[in-house]
């Protein structure tokens, strides 16, 4: 099998190379950055199955599976669309909110891009899409690959793995009842042999607090929600406490060490996970494991490339899912997955104020894939967690300045 990582010079690159079994005979790492990729492959240990380039077409043909995990702009964009962001007063996450439009209007176009190059010089490999903004960047690939993009996030697998540790449950043993977009999902039930566990959950104050969204956002609000929201949504229902600090210009910084050879690619790993969202865990983690994304995209190579049935969480077409948003919109449910592709299972319908949400992010997301001035004016001002028709307009012209990739919009 020929594996394609596109962003092969990115950091969290030997986490997938650990994650890999051997049906992987050949990994093949692409970025436009030469110095990146040799820093990484340093840190592979000389795989003799490696090989590196800078030349997208060489990469992509013969592929039989692509990843997809670019970051257009790099570390340097998503540290001015914090900063941007946050001097006009809005949150600035890299997904949510202003940075996430930001992210999204500069990076759609190149993953479109990349998505018709696959078509055309591999047309029978999936590809499996770890670039940010997760389910904004799927939509935008699978207007050129259809059901053979699939997006991947291990936000979902870990609130599904805690909740089930804190009811004492085996994670593999449940049923999960999971349903949103990318970032912007909620978990409405936890099953075993039909019965639902998760108002035992939200009843237990010490069971809740056991984990990290439980003390994230409180057994009384909880309670009061009735499900368990994805880490992400702190930024919706906590936006003024989130505003916090730059983490793009720190990543940036401690990152450069590493490729600069100032500090080991290990030391640096435990140094990122450790201080992930640390502002708004009170210092508490319950690992320092480098997330999961990895062991979700080897569990799905696994089940598409013959490996028998799973059941993952993944970003795909709605497919009547969910009733909030069209047959086309990528959501993020639980899927069934073999060698034929994933197919959404039935999920519970989104109480009214999660289907608000989801409504109104799928239709900024939807704005940010047109393209034009006017839509992305439209995308900022129409977000959630933009506040005024004038912060919107002074947010696209800032951001149009600073980035190159989105001069077209000034």
């Amino acid at each position: 099998m020929r594996l394609v990582i596109l962003g092969g010079g990115g950091f969290r690159v030997p986490l997938v190379h650990r994650a890999l079994d051997d049906r992987v005979t050949r990994l093949v790492l692409h970025d436009v950055d030469a110095h990146r990729l040799e820093a990484i492959r340093g840190v592979l240990g000389g795989d003799p199955r490696v090989t590196a380039t800078t030349d997208l077409d060489e990469a992509l043909r013969g592929a039989d599976f692509v990843f997809s995990a670019i970051r257009v702009g790099g570390l340097a964009g998503r540290a001015i669309d914090e900063e941007v962001a946050h001097r006009h007063g809005v949150l600035g996450q890299e997904t949510v909110g202003a940075g996430g439009v930001a992210y999204g209007l500069r990076t759609a176009p190149v993953a479109e891009r990349i998505a018709r190059r696959v078509a055309e010089l591999a047309p029978g490999a999936w590809v499996v899409n770890f670039t940010n903004p997760a389910g904004l960047i799927t939509e935008a690939m699978s207007r050129h690959l259809g059901d053979r993009v699939i997006g991947i996030c291990d936000s979902p697998l870990g609130l599904c793995r805690r909740a089930a540790r804190a009811l004492r449950l085996d994670p593999g043993a449940p049923e999960f009842d999971y349903a949103g977009l990318n970032h912007l999902g909620w978990l409405q039930g936890v099953r075993v042999g039909g019965r639902d566990l998760l108002p035992d959950l939200l009843a237990d104050d010490a069971a809740l607090t056991s984990f990290e969204e439980g003390r994230l956002f409180g057994p009384e609000w909880l309670r009061a929600l009735g499900v368990l929201p994805n880490e992400y949504l702190h930024y919706y229902y906590s936006t003024r406490e989130a505003l916090g600090a730059d983490r793009g210009a720190f990543l940036l910084a401690q990152q450069q060490r590493f490729y600069d050879g100032a500090v080991d690619w290990e030391t640096t790993r435990l140094e990122r996970e450790a201080t992930y969202m640390a502002h708004d865990r009170e210092g508490e983690r319950d690992s320092l494991e480098g997330g999961g994304y990895e062991h979700v995209a080897a569990a799905l190579v696994r089940a598409l490339s013959g490996g028998g049935k799973t059941t993952l969480i993944l970003n795909v077409p709605n497919r009547g899912t969910l009733s909030a948003v069209d047959e086309r919109a990528v959501v993020e449910v639980p899927c069934e997955v073999d060698a034929t592709g994933a197919r959404p299972l039935p999920v519970s319908p989104l109480p009214d104020h999660a289907a608000g949400l989801v409504t109104s992010v799928k239709a900024v997301d939807r704005l940010v894939l047109e393209g034009t001035r006017a839509a992305a004016l439209k995308a900022f001002a129409l977000h959630p967690l933009v506040d005024s028709v004038a912060t919107a307009r002074s947010l696209l012209d800032t951001y149009a300045r600073r980035h190159p990739e989105l001069a077209h919009l000034s």
